[in-house]
């Protein structure tokens, strides 16, 4: 039910665009982690620390801004949907089908007296 009217339009939008952001970022930081810690390997053994130590920087980075991202809008998320929560409880009354409800119950629930058998004993 949140999905599909998780409230204001501006708030399905920004749902939408988190989860589509998220999808694309995703593969695109894990792979440019990956490449610059395979440059940072091929630059310690062939060439200078210097640049080896500037792309570990480089991936430190990049995946702290992803996981900030992340995070920042998981919770942003969770937020609204327990404000939607709180605000738009679905109470459901259920009324159990037994011959044991008394009579003064059955008139204020609207059901009509139940005929009982001789052999049915009021508890």
């Amino acid at each position: 039910q949140w999905l599909r009217n998780p409230g204001p339009q501006h708030e399905k939008r920004t749902l939408f665009g988190d989860v589509v952001c998220f999808l694309f970022i995703t593969p695109l930081a894990t792979v440019s982690g990956w490449l610059c810690l395979r440059g940072a390997v091929d630059h310690l053994h062939f060439s200078s620390r210097l640049e080896a130590v500037g792309l570990i920087a480089l991936t430190v980075a990049l995946f702290t801004i992803y996981l900030f991202w992340t995070l920042v809008s998981f919770r942003y998320h969770c937020r609204l949907y327990h404000e939607w929560r709180r605000n738009n409880q679905r109470v459901m009354l259920l009324i159990p089908k037994s011959a044991h409800v008394p009579s003064t119950q059955q008139s204020l629930l609207g059901l009509q007296p139940l005929k009982r058998s001789s052999k049915e004993t009021i508890v």
